[in-house]
């Protein structure tokens, strides 16, 4: 057993395409040992932006040895009467490569069939790995990738080292036009010659020592631990970023950080506005005193020592100078601007070619939210949250994207909704109008925050809703692998934000709504894409009920029957889920969906009425004298959003059921009796089929 060792030298690769890289390369590997029967351990992987490296433990020096059976024609056909064998015999023993008299005959259940057991010996890995390797490479993806010379390889940059370590033998391979080989550089800066390698196992020493640390975890850490002691000495503590360190850490081969200090005038910027510019642009570190404010300083992250470090540092704040600088300017000239005449700028910002402006949008939304704000005013457990509710909602959706046009949103595009947010009340606008303005855009990402207030969680639903729907209209739905628009994300934030408020009004009639705003007018096909959307949205659902741990026969069981109102779908999920894991589900769910498969198969309507005069037997009458009981109780338990006890009522009538199908028979000869029998089960699936379709439940 031998340590595998890989590593493809390259010009900087950018950060952000490292660890997929790093992971998609160990995977590949890793997969490509699994099909060539080569035994291993596991991998690890090291990278820097100069390199990317995976590093395979316990690697066999052989591969499996293969041994199978082969079945060839049957043996009549085989063999000739004499017993000798045919041409079909001989073509068989050719194609398993064998001599015809090593074939056997083997009994199965079809008959006898001509056999061929054969074992290959395993090949060396090294002899392997010389045509592994380089597919493993090739098989790397990239956001982008580049192609230089006339070479027809692609890779993120231009490869100019790859390093094959076998334990302590070479891998020799080519590609792009390099020899595969035992050499890796040093740090890029203080020791950029190259660096010999005995052996796989000495990788992360030999690089050590010339200065470079290829471990990421180990280099994150010594990252936060330097940028921590630097913030330390300055009087400070690092505003925590665990994204801006992943980024920082693949940005050096070694950290060597170096606190500076920018004019305190800038602190009239706002925190958002002065941590962005100098994270954004520059990759420096913003530093907070002991009450969390800002302080005039930053820590920069370097990839080399500097004989002067104060040098280094008086030319990074040179470069943060300039750039807040310019953020003072943005900001000033924005605050001299109204934001009513930034919104009307937006009629000139094409929100796309086939839904308009920006401006168009806003008018739509605001509309949306104002019928949304007068359903909830219309629910009585909203009535102390909901004063002023509608003139909050239309005040924050028209100006929900007003920075879009502002100076700072174009400098730096990740602080729209923030701006718009410092901007309205720096305008004297209601605290929860401006919160809404930012709120809006939430959530930004899978398991991101939502909104908090209630006029925010309003316009970003109906911010959402109206994307959904706009481009479901116009033919952009998402596909399995694209989804060039963020419209599941969109969903799903839609559909947590109803529920995590309660919003229990009709999906449905806000889909109708939403899609009758579009300028265009009504169209033909309105209602076949309220169900494309409604459908859509119903997966998200099911989407996010799966990711709590609820069983999929339970949601699509629900779903199926009531999706309409997103906080009572989670309700009746979580009772039918505890329903089922009680002992005595099974055959509750037994009785009933032989109810549901009867009536199916007969084609009988829930309406049908019954007749009680056609009644035969006592169990008739104590089925439908219990079921007019249970029916009332459900109607009341349901109205009063008590679904636990809504299906505890229903439950209660399935001793009467199996009473009725021991002592009845449901499909009498007697036409009337027949359908009057169906009548009653058919009353029975309709109270079921009011909270969920039983007949999807796994049983």
């Amino acid at each position: 057993m031998e340590k595998l060792l890989l590593e493809i030298g390259t010009e900087e690769i950018p950060a952000g395409y490292i660890a997929p890289a790093l992971e998609a390369l160990a995977a590949e590997l890793l997969k490509q040992l699994d099909a060539a029967r080569i035994t291993h351990g596991r991998a690890e992987t090291f990278g820097t932006p100069r390199r990317l490296a995976v590093m395979v433990e316990s690697v066999a020096e052989r591969q499996l040895p293969l041994s199978e059976e082969v079945l060839g024609p049957p043996a009549k056909i085989a063999f000739d009467a004499q017993g000798q064998p045919t041409v079909a015999a001989r073509k068989f023993a050719e194609k398993v490569k064998l001599a015809v008299n090593r074939l056997t005959v083997k009994e199965t259940a079809k008959g006898r069939y001509l056999c061929a057991r054969r074992t290959e010996r395993g090949l060396a890995s090294k002899t392997l790995l010389v045509e592994i390797l380089p597919r493993v490479i090739s098989a790397i993806p990239f956001p982008k990738t580049m192609k230089w010379g006339e070479l027809q390889i692609r890779f993120a940059r231009p490869i100019h080292s790859l390093l094959a370590l076998f334990g302590e033998r070479v891998i020799s391979f080519g590609l792009g036009g390099i020899r595969s080989g035992r050499y890796t550089r040093g740090h890029s800066f203080m020791q950029p010659g190259r660096v010999k390698l005995s052996r796989a196992a000495d990788y992360l020493a030999r690089l050590a020592s010339a200065g470079v640390m290829a471990d990421i975890r180990e280099r994150r850490a010594a990252v936060a631990a330097d940028i921590a002691r630097t913030a330390a000495a300055a009087g400070g503590h690092v505003l925590p970023d665990e994204e801006l360190l992943d980024i920082v850490t693949n940005l050096v081969e070694a950290p060597f950080a170096i606190a500076g200090r920018f004019d305190t005038e800038f602190l009239e910027l706002p925190g958002e506005v002065l941590i962005t510019a100098m994270r954004e642009h520059q990759k420096y570190f913003a530093v907070i005193d002991a009450h969390k404010r800002l302080m005039p300083f930053f820590i920069a992250v370097n990839n080399t020592r500097a004989r002067d470090m104060q040098l280094v540092a008086r030319g990074h704040e040179r470069v943060i100078r300039a750039r807040l600088a310019d953020a003072q300017f943005f900001y000033r000239a924005d605050l001299s601007e109204a934001q009513d005449v930034r919104c009307e700028k937006l009629k000139g910002v094409l929100f796309h070619a086939r839904l308009g402006t920006v401006y168009d949008k806003v008018l739509r939304v605001q509309k949306l939210a104002g019928r949304l704000a007068a359903e909830i005013r219309r629910n009585a457990a909203f009535a102390e949250r909901c004063r002023g509710l509608e003139d909050k909602v239309l005040r924050a959706a028209w100006l929900s994207k007003s920075d879009l046009v502002s100076q700072m949103v174009g400098e730096f595009p990740k602080l729209q909704g923030v701006m718009g947010r410092i901007y309205a009340l720096q305008a004297g606008e209601d605290k929860e109008v401006a919160a809404a303005i930012e709120e809006h855009y939430r959530p930004t990402y899978s398991g991101g925050a939502l909104p908090r207030t209630l006029t925010g969680a309003v316009c970003s639903i109906a911010d959402k809703l109206d994307s959904i729907c706009g481009f479901f209209r116009a033919g952009l739905v998402p596909t399995g692998g694209a989804d060039p628009y963020a419209l599941r994300r969109q969903g799903i934030g839609l559909i947590q934000i109803m529920h995590a408020q309660g919003f229990s009004f009709p999906l449905s009639d806000l889909i109708a709504y939403a899609l009758s705003l579009f300028a265009d007018g009504k169209s033909a096909f309105e209602n076949e894409i309220a169900g494309q959307v409604m459908t859509f949205l119903v997966r998200r659902m099911a989407h996010l009920l799966t990711e709590e741990g609820f069983s999929k026969d339970v949601i699509a069981a629900v779903t199926g029957i009531a999706a309409d109102r997103v906080p009572e779908v989670w309700q009746r999920v979580e009772v039918l889920q505890k329903l089922k894991a009680a002992p005595d589900f099974e055959p509750l769910a037994i009785s009933f969906k032989r109810v549901v498969n009867i009536i199916r198969k007969a084609g009988q309507s829930h309406e049908t009425a019954v007749r009680e005069e056609l009644f035969r037997d006592a169990a008739e009458n104590r089925l439908y004298d219990a079921f007019r009981r249970v029916q009332e109780k459900v109607s009341a338990a349901m109205a009063a959003g008590d679904f636990q006890g809504a299906l505890k009522h229903m439950a209660s009538l399935r001793p009467k059921v199996d009473e009725f199908f021991d002592a009845v028979m449901v499909m009498a000869d007697d036409t009337a009796l027949r359908a009057n029998r169906l009548a009653l089960l058919g009353g029975i699936a309709g109270l079921f089929a009011r909270f969920a379709d039983f007949s999807k439940i796994s049983t």
